[in-house]
């Protein structure tokens, strides 16, 4: 945070120096003009004084005394007696012949001894050719503007300094909510899910503190549901282990006598196989989102996948029932993957609904959006509105309907849900007409190509 700091102030020290830049450089011009505008009419204003005195007072007592004083004030003086200048210096020409023909000389500047200067003339009414010229030297360039600003850099360093003390409380107001945040995601890496922090401003800091407080509540809820989940998935596996584990014992124990043990080899058999399909489920769910998840795209027929699945699963379910159309529904996708994904939802239903409840495999054409659909109904007890949310969260409705029915991993509809986003497709829930739960699953429809 000290870098936070130390960048803050020279930050803002750079603002407030180039602020002082600008701003000497926008007002040294303007204090030249002013310099010099009320020079000039202070130097017209003394050009009429000093004619109507010297016009006055005798020669020469008078006009050098007059002289005298204005020299010591810092104008310079030149007399023109005669039409001629008397007093030496290298004055313009012009100047001169214009107070000899009697004519005033008023916002005048000239080069006179390689200086330039504000010259004001008048002529004196009762000396007809003579007069007087009052020259005092012009303020130019940028040095002239800094100089007279030099009485501002006690102010111009003292805002150098504000800017250096605002930039500190600056940095240290916006690091110290910056500290918090970095302390709390260090919690939060330690795995304490409490932390919270409380929202200041800025805006920016606010919404940082808004971003890890729901971050930690992402975390917690997350952490909660795979906890569910472990606890679901290790009861899923406990069931068959316990089962192969007392046959087995029994067996070993010559409990069993020999005409028993053919079933006893099959009910450990079917149970290994279940055991087999929920390990096959997990590695399937662990590498959906891998890169190399194996996925072979191909023209398929929806209405043969279906076909087939009926044929497979009519033994365990009498009530089936098929509704295929009269053609071909052709789809790039995976047909092991698909049929994957109808088996996963037949074993779904197949768990809750009654022995006499119907179940339905279906096929529907390609609609207005190009999209074949694949539903499975069933007249179990279906789902809730508020289920129909979660129905696709790994262990969601084995955590809610436990101890209330048949209920398995959960693992299924995750693994339907993520093989059909794999496949391009998508899958929803929702209630069936048979008075159960309906998955519909909609996939692209293939576009052949035509010669021509």
């Amino acid at each position: 945070m000290r870098k936070l700091t130390s960048r803050a102030v020279l930050v803002t020290c750079l603002v407030a120096l180039v602020s002082v830049l600008v701003t000497a450089l926008v007002a040294a011009p303007l204090a030249l003009r002013a310099t010099n505008r009320a020079t000039r009419e202070g130097l017209a204003d003394q050009a009429d004084l000093t004619a109507a005195l010297i016009n006055t007072r005798p020669r020469p007592s008078g006009e050098d005394r007059v002289v005298q004083q204005l020299r010591t004030r810092g104008f310079t003086v030149y007399l023109v007696v005669d039409r001629t200048l008397t007093t030496p210096g290298t004055v313009p020409q012009r100047l001169v012949t214009a107070i000899g023909a009697g004519r005033a000389v008023r916002n005048q500047s000239a080069v006179i001894d390689r200086r330039l200067m504000l010259v004001e003339g008048r002529p004196l009414p009762g000396k007809p050719g003579s007069g007087i010229l009052l020259a005092h030297s012009a303020v130019t360039g940028l040095g002239g503007g800094f100089a007279l600003l030099r009485g501002l850099w006690w102010a111009l360093l003292a805002g150098l300094a504000a800017g250096a003390v605002a930039g500190a409380l600056l940095a240290q107001r916006l690091a110290r909510p910056i500290r918090h945040a970095a302390a709390a995601a260090v919690r939060l890496s330690a795995g304490d899910r409490s932390v919270r922090l409380r929202p200041e401003p800025p805006a920016e800091v606010e919404e940082l503190a808004q971003a890890l407080n729901g971050l930690a509540a992402a975390l917690a809820t997350s952490e909660g549901r795979q906890r569910d989940f472990l606890l679901s998935v290790s009861h899923e596996l406990r069931t068959p282990l316990t089962t192969i584990k007392g046959y087995a014992e029994a067996l070993s124990d010559g409990v069993i006598a020999p005409d028993g043990v053919p079933r006893a080899g099959k009910t450990v058999l079917t149970e290994a196989e279940n055991l087999d399909r929920l390990v096959g489920d997990l590695l399937a769910l662990a590498r959906l989102d891998a890169v190399d998840f194996p996925v072979n795209i191909l023209p398929v027929d929806l209405v043969d996948v279906l076909s087939d699945a009926a044929r497979a699963w009519i033994a365990r379910c009498p009530a089936l029932r098929v509704e295929l159309p009269p053609e071909p529904v052709v789809v790039p996708t995976d047909p092991g993957r698909i049929r994957q994904v109808v088996d996963g939802l037949m074993d779904n239903a197949l768990r809750v609904v009654p022995a006499d409840a119907p179940v339905v495999l279906a096929v529907r054409p390609a609609d207005a959006d190009g999209f074949a659909s694949v539903e499975v109904r069933d007249g179990g007890p279906g789902f809730s509105d508020a289920d129909l949310a979660l129905v696709f969260e790994r262990g969601a409705m084995s955590e809610r309907y436990r101890g209330m029915r048949k209920v398995g991993s959960g693992l299924g509809l995750a693994l339907a849900h993520g093989l059909v986003r794999r496949l391009g497709g998508s899958i929803e829930a929702g209630h069936a007409p048979e008075g159960g739960a309906r998955f519909t699953v909609r996939l692209p429809v293939y576009q052949a190509r035509t010669s021509h």
